[in-house]
């Protein structure tokens, strides 16, 4: 018994050996947003602003695609760079109607992950800022939104699921909002606000247990701002 005892203390050694990341955090990757740098952008304008007291990136409808494009294609800034599979994604960002927008315009802004390399597949979560403080309650309820590009826009996930994939949470249009994505193999939680619990949880992500790159999401009828992204 005791060379067994002392065999499996050994083996237990040379594991920890060769895996020495085993219960331990890596660090955080932080992105200020400060500068374009490193920012692929796709639909979309990007340009470094001054915005409620900060500098950010924002993302802004281009010029060209004035009556355009479709006012809710959807738009991101691809941070080069960023590799992520599971862990924790925290950004400040603020959204609201852009010059011009339809009277529909809801402010969307959001962040996406596991973005692939051309950015035409990922997960995302988003914000619909202008729907949190409606009399509507039903508009009320379509406050945050995830959607999976390209197979699960919002309009098909609504009509499969209604209410599965949004939900309400208290927004000012506008205001920079902290949000906090925590992802983990098929699963994702949205906390908005420092919240200690989750506005929207996804147990079924729909790419999978893919991995990918960090974008900055909006779309062309929206004035987005972006600022101090950190991925764990």
């Amino acid at each position: 018994m005791p060379h067994a005892l002392g065999s499996l203390m050994i083996a237990l050694v040379m594991l920890s050996m060769a895996h020495p990341v085993i219960g331990q955090e890596t660090k955080p990757a932080k992105f200020r947003l400060h500068s374009l740098d490193g920012l692929q952008v796709m639909n979309i304008k990007a340009e470094v602003a001054e915005y409620r007291g900060r500098r950010a990136v924002r993302l802004v409808k281009r010029d060209d695609q004035k009556g355009a494009v479709a006012p809710d294609i959807e738009s991101i800034a691809i941070v080069k760079g960023s590799d992520f599979k599971d862990g924790t994604i925290e950004a400040e960002i603020a959204g609201k109607p852009g010059e011009g927008a339809p009277e529909d315009a809801r402010g969307f802004v959001g962040i996406a992950f596991r973005v692939s390399e051309k950015g035409d597949k990922f997960e995302c979560f988003y914000l619909r800022p202008t729907n949190s403080r409606a009399d509507d309650q039903l508009r009320r309820n379509h406050s945050t939104q995830y959607v999976s590009a390209p197979d699960y826009p919002w309009f098909r996930l609504r009509k499969e699921n209604f209410g599965v994939y949004e939900s309400y949470v208290d927004l000012e249009a506008g205001a920079w909002t902290k949000i906090k994505i925590v992802v983990s193999g098929t699963k994702a939680r949205l906390y908005i606000n420092g919240a200690a619990e989750p506005c929207l949880i996804v147990n079924d992500l729909k790419l999978g247990e893919s991995r990918g790159q960090i974008a900055l999401w909006t779309t062309v009828e929206t004035d987005a701002y972006f600022s101090n992204l950190t991925v764990k």
